[in-house]
């Protein structure tokens, strides 16, 4: 049977109770194309990919992952405040970094903003896409626009960053 086949079979009014959701009409907002500022600015709560980030004052996240390696890239607030990024400058790998040390800079069309650590650890592997593709950091900043990976020397200053709640009362409150 053809996927064709299969949709209209399942899709039928006999079927209709099995899938509600694919079964309803969508509803659109009114304000679908006049998106609010905020919106913008949003980390997306429903992303599993935000559930695990901590975030620094300069705008920075960091997601440790399995391996016990963080992930390092900049916030959604950060990207959309410089604008097309035509250029990243990352660590060399076996960079040993302190938190809040520089370790690198951005550059837009509108802005350049310099790039802190974290947190302390060791600089393992820097997204080699970026070079010839920049504006990922716009597209995808929380998933193919991470900047580096790095060790985590001391775990504990894990606790010193800002979860995603606090992150966004934070970026409300430098907004006021």
């Amino acid at each position: 049977m053809s996927a064709c086949s299969l949709v209209r079979c399942c899709m039928s009014s006999n079927f209709s109770p099995l899938f509600p959701l694919l079964s309803r009409p969508v509803q659109r907002s009114s304000n679908r194309f006049c998106p609010k500022v905020w919106l913008l600015r949003s980390i997306s709560s429903s992303s599993r990919l935000s559930a695990a980030l901590k975030f620094t004052d300069k705008h920075e996240w960091i997601r440790v992952g399995d391996d016990g390696l963080g992930t390092v890239g900049i916030s959604n607030f950060a990207q959309a405040a410089l604008g097309d990024v035509v250029y990243c400058g990352l660590p060399e790998v076996g960079t040993q970094l302190a938190q809040q040390d520089e370790f690198g800079a951005l550059e837009s069309v509108k802005a350049a903003s310099e790039l802190f650590s974290p947190l302390t650890g060791e600089v393992v592997e820097v997204n080699a896409l970026l070079a010839d593709k920049p504006g990922l950091v716009n597209k995808s900043c929380y998933k193919d626009g991470w900047l580096m990976k790095m060790t985590i020397a001391k775990p504990s200053e894990l606790d010193s960053l800002m979860d995603e709640a606090a992150y966004e009362r934070y970026i409300r409150s430098i907004e006021d």
